[in-house]
C-alpha cells in the first residue's frame, strides 16, 4: 500500500527504532525492496535518486512503476525522491503523486541552503508532500570523515526552524558509496542532534556502517536509515557468482532473479535490524 510519510514516522517518536530507506536503480531493486518489506512485515521507504533518474533518462516511467509496486504491497511502502537538486524534478514528482522528497541544497552556503530549501518546502507542503533536507557534508569518504564538516546541533535546530522541513539528514561520520563497512559514527553528536532538532534525523551512507554502529545510531535518535550501495553489492555479487557457474547464460532473467532474491533477503534482515527494541 502507498504510505504516508507522517504515518510512517509518527510511531518512531517515542521508541528507539527506525525505518529503512533503500535506493532502487533497476526494477529488480524495487521489486526486491517491496518483497523484503513484506517478508519482514515492516514498512519501508523505496527511494529513487536523481542519479537513478538520470540513468533512466526521465523520472516518470520508473517512478510510476515504483508507485504501482507500492500500491500492490501488503505493507506500507513510501516512494521517495532522494538527493534531488533540480527543482524541475520536484514539480514532476509532485505531479506524479510522489509525496516524499529529499531536496538537497547542502553544497550551498548555510544561508543559501535555507533560502532555497524554504522555497521548495513551501511548494511541497502545499501539495501535501513531506520534505527531507541535508545539513553538513555526506559526500566522499575523506570529506565526510573530517570533523569540520559534521552537522552542528545549534545550526541544525536553526535550519529546521527557518525552513520548516519535516526531517533532516545529518553528517555524523558516514559516507556514500563505501565499499567496506568500517565507518565510525559520532554517537555523542547523534544524541546531541536528536536533543536539539525537533524532526526525525536521517543517516545517509549507511551501507558503510557496521550493524552495531547502525543499532547505536538508532538507539541515540536516528529515525531513517538510507541504504543503497549494500544492495548493489549483493545484487552484483549474486550475478557474478551465477555467471561464473553458468558462462553460457544469456537470458538476464536467469541471473537477475537469484540476485533479486538475495537483495530481498538483505532488505528483510536490515529492516529487522532497525527494530532496536527487539534486539
Amino acid at each position: 500500500m502507498n504510505a504516508d510519510a507522517a504515518a510512517i514516522f509518527a510511531p518512531l517518536r517515542d521508541e528507539p527504532r527506525a525505518v529503512g530507506a533503500f535506493n532502487a536503480i533497476l526494477l529488480e531493486h524495487a521489486e526486491a525492496i517491496v518483497a523484503g518489506a513484506e517478508q519482514a512485515g515492516l514498512p519501508v521507504i523505496l527511494q529513487i535518486s536523481q542519479n537513478a533518474i538520470r540513468y533512466h533518462g526521465s523520472l516518470e516511467p520508473f517512478a510510476v512503476a515504483c508507485l504501482r509496486l507500492a500500491a500492490g504491497a501488503s505493507v506500507p511502502v513510501l516512494v521517495h525522491l532522494d538527493h534531488i537538486e533540480d527543482r524541475r524534478l520536484v514539480g514532476e514528482g509532485l505531479a506524479l503523486g510522489i509525496r516524499s522528497i529529499m531536496f538537497d541544497a547542502a553544497t550551498l552556503g548555510y544561508e543559501a541552503n535555507i533560502a532555497v530549501t524554504r522555497e521548495v518546502t513551501g511548494r511541497c507542503h502545499a501539495a501535501g508532500c513531506w520534505v527531507e533536507a541535508e545539513l553538513g557534508e555526506i559526500g566522499g569518504k575523506d570529506g565526510a570523515h573530517a570533523p569540520g564538516v559534521r552537522t552542528d546541533p545549534a545550526e541544525a535546530a536553526g535550519f529546521v526552524a527557518a525552513t520548516g522541513v519535516d526531517s533532516l539528514a545529518v553528517a555524523v561520520g558516514s559516507s556514500h558509496a563505501m565499499a567496506g563497512r568500517d565507518a565510525v559514527l559520532d554517537d555523542e553528536l547523534i544524541g546531541a542532534l536528536a536533543a536539539a532538532v525537533p524532526v526525525p534525523l536521517v543517516l545517509h551512507g549507511s551501507s558503510g556502517v557496521p550493524d552495531d554502529g547502525i543499532r547505536r545510531a538508532v538507539a541515540r535518535g536516528i529515525a531513517k536509515v538510507n541504504i543503497g550501495t549494500r544492495l548493489n553489492q549483493v545484487l552484483t555479487g549474486s550475478v557474478r557468482a551465477t555467471l561464473a557457474e553458468r558462462a553460457d547464460l544469456t537470458d538476464p532473467r536467469r541471473y537477475l532473479a537469484p540476485g533479486r532474491d538475495e537483495v530481498r533477503d538483505e532488505v528483510a534482515r536490515l529492516l529487522r535490524l532497525l527494530r532496536v527494541r527487539d534486539t
